[in-house]
């Protein structure tokens, strides 16, 4: 079917494709309305006065009625009411509709359908756009996610909705409703949800918490023993929605479903999502701050269960004044239920402190300090250094929120003196204190002559070899997106992609990657097993933005990134490694997260038993055995043995520093050193064949 021009041109301004509908003065007032209105500015709508000439409209809009309700077309159904609206069709549309798609999908309608046409356009062309840039899961702008909420019954619908969709669930778990896998809410119906939730998210609704966690709980989970979910499609949609709107509670429910559901995929797709929602998280602070905190104290029959959030959460049972090693068998046998319980909150406390953890971590770098004062009183915030100003442009760091009623922001290094990062850095050391997240053992990374020289890009973390999966899954995890190599069409641009990562005041950080060669042809079609790092970049839209004018907060946590993805997964780490790159990196000069190693070292040694024994080089920690002295790569943690030189190669080396505290411990790097040097400390009571073969050598 062809359409007439008029009714070619109506339906591009309806869905959004028009290029300039001003300069097409016989499509009628309408257009000139419509195409105000359908622009968009930074994401937001712009409204415009309407003159509509329905008359002049109404065979076109007959004709594209005809054309959009064509099965084998994929449109959202607001193109088709809108038209509908100027052909006088609303009825006629809203018959074939309510035989054709799920309740819920003709609830939202009947809403739409109360709209003028120009309402109605205004959603169908934000709904094409959305369509087309995603259309895998078409979800609107944000801004058109606030629009909906104003317009006449939509935010009542949306909680009547929710509620429907929960209703249904049950009656599928009741057996009400026959199970089929997947089948519980059809397409339609499942984006209609989807909108309704980022509605209440975006709104902070105080009716949605209860309500998400039913509904995701019974999605989650089929009623029968089975293995397949209501309806996975749902799920993943209210996922996608709590990402571009996160609050705690939608946090915890996800994490609910995720441990109900039986089937082997979903958790590890959910857990990807995780990642990105707690960063996403970081731009909603004021959300995020009413996680819960302070200690709970329950009484259980003759005992007190408590949870506490000092440090680690940890749920304990008391008796009176005395604190029990396990649970009461008394508690065990006569409350069950409440153990249960008991722990599941404290396992729900624990995920909602490292939430705030990595919000607060995520936001670290920001131009806009959130209402950090929300916050007053959290175990999180009281382990961690701020900086209060207390007279203009004179900013003083103290541990916890303890000034009041002055501007307050996360200490970072990179704006502190190095007196003051050492005193910090004694202060966590001394007082023995967990910190929610690396703050004051934090990497800086300031601009190099190199990158002076190169203006636009940094080459400091280019040509290492890495092991792709670990690289891509570390760089997903700090919200990178885009990183994806492949053997399946190398001209076509498989061999090489580039990892992007969205930063604060509208900045974009670029990593570039390319197949490694030699590696590849080892892979043959299989999965890819190693990949070369190229260049970083910052960028302002799409125009490159020099490395001079990236803020220095913004550009040492993006290499920090690139850092710490080099240093848990090159392969020089590979103590069974060889070749020119891996001898470089073993024992070469060291990048800055192994220099805050070094300095972390530094205090630990000396207050361990092998201090006597243990010196310190720019590279190396030397371990002085009876039997030969060795040297522990900083960075590595490979070690060499004197006076050749000769390399020492252990796989692993047991836990012999228990009980020393380490102040962090991101990669693992740290313990494995101490552990080494422990061991090689007292090398003559080593007994493993394959060590003292070494180093008897």
């Amino acid at each position: 079917m062809h359409l007439s021009p008029l009714a070619q041109r109506l339906h591009n301004l309806i869905t959004g494709t028009a290029n300039d509908p001003t300069y097409w003065p016989e499509a009628s007032q309408l257009s000139a309305g419509l195409g105000a209105a359908v622009r968009t500015v930074d994401g937001s709508l712009i409204s415009a006065p309407y003159v509509v000439d329905e008359q002049r409209l109404a065979v076109a809009a007959r004709e594209l009625v005809g054309y959009l309700l064509d099965e084998h077309r994929r449109y959202e159904p607001f193109s088709v009411m809108a038209a509908a609206g100027l052909a006088g069709m609303d009825a006629e549309v809203s018959a074939q509709f309510a035989e054709k798609r799920g309740p819920i999908a003709v609830a939202e309608m009947e809403v739409v359908f109360g709209w003028d046409v120009e309402l109605r356009a205004l959603l169908a062309e934000a709904m094409a756009k959305a369509m087309r840039e995603r259309p895998d899961h078409a979800a609107p702008l944000p801004a058109v996610i606030e629009w909906l909420g104003g317009r006449p019954g939509y935010l009542d619908f949306a909680r009547t909705v929710l509620e429907a969709a929960e209703a249904r669930v049950t009656a599928i778990h009741a057996g009400e409703i026959p199970y089929s896998a997947e089948k519980a809410f059809d397409d339609g119906e499942k984006r209609t949800i989807g909108r309704a939730v980022r509605l209440a998210l975006l709104r902070d609704e105080p009716w949605l918490p209860e309500l998400l966690d039913r509904l995701l709980r019974g999605i989650a989970v089929a009623p029968t023993q089975a293995k397949t979910l209501p309806s996975q499609g749902l799920l993943f949609e209210i996922a996608r929605a709590v990402e571009e709107h996160p609050t705690p509670e939608a946090i915890s429910a996800l994490r609910a479903a995720r441990q109900a559901t039986r089937h082997a995929g979903v958790p590890k797709q959910l857990d990807r999502m995780f990642k990105r929602i707690e960063a996403a998280l970081a731009n909603r602070l004021e959300v995020a701050f009413r996680i819960p905190d302070g200690q709970v104290r329950q009484a259980v029959g003759e005992h007190t269960a408590v949870i506490s959030t000092d440090g680690k959460v940890e749920l304990s049972w008391w008796h009176g004044d005395k604190k029990l090693k396990t649970v009461p068998a008394a508690v065990r046998r006569e409350h069950p239920e409440e153990v249960k319980r008991l722990r599941e909150l404290a396992k729900q406390t624990a995920q909602q402190q490292a939430t705030l953890s990595r919000a607060l971590e995520a936001g670290c770098a920001g131009e806009t300090a959130p209402p950090y004062r929300q916050l007053e009183g959290n175990p999180v915030t009281d382990r961690l250094i701020w900086e209060f100003e207390v007279s203009p442009g004179v900013w003083r760091s103290e541990l916890g929120l303890t000034v009041p009623d002055v501007p307050v922001r996360l200490w970072h290094p990179a704006r502190a003196s190095l007196e003051e990062v050492r005193a910090w850095r004694e202060v966590v050391q001394g007082k023995e204190l967990r910190q929610p997240y690396k703050q004051a053992f934090r990497e800086v990374y300031l601009l190099t002559p190199a990158e002076e020289e190169t203006r636009d890009h940094s080459r400091r973390f280019s040509d290492h070899l890495l092991r792709y999966g670990q690289a891509k899954a570390l760089l997903t995890d700090r919200g990178w997106t885009g990183m994806t190599l492949g053997h399946w069409d190398w001209s076509g641009g498989s061999a090489e992609c580039t990892a992007t990562k969205k930063l604060p005041g509208g900045l974009t950080v670029t990593w570039d990657f390319h197949l490694d060669e030699g590696s590849a042809e080892r892979d043959n079609v299989g999965p890819v097993s190693i990949c070369v790092s190229g260049g970083i970049r910052f960028l302002a839209g799409v125009s490159p933005v020099p490395l001079a004018e990236v803020p220095p907060l913004i550009l040492s946590e993006a290499l920090r990134d690139a850092d710490l993805v080099v240093g848990v997964t090159s392969t020089g780490l590979d103590p069974n490694g060889h070749g020119d790159y891996w001898q470089s990196y073993s024992f070469g000069d060291l990048a800055e997260s192994a220099q805050v190693r070094r300095d972390a070292l530094s205090r630990l040694i000396g207050r361990t038993a092998i201090a006597d024994r243990c010196a310190m080089t720019d590279r190396f920690l030397v371990v002085r055995g009876d039997l030969r002295t060795y040297k522990i790569h900083l960075g590595s943690a490979n070690i060499l043995m004197e006076p050749n030189d000769a390399y020492l190669c252990i796989v692993s080396a047991r836990d012999r520093h228990a009980g020393l505290f380490l102040p962090f411990e991101e990669d693992g790097r740290l313990a494995l050193i101490l552990s080494k040097a422990f061991l090689l400390a007292n090398d003559t009571a080593i007994t493993d064949p394959s060590i003292t073969r070494q180093i008897r050598a």
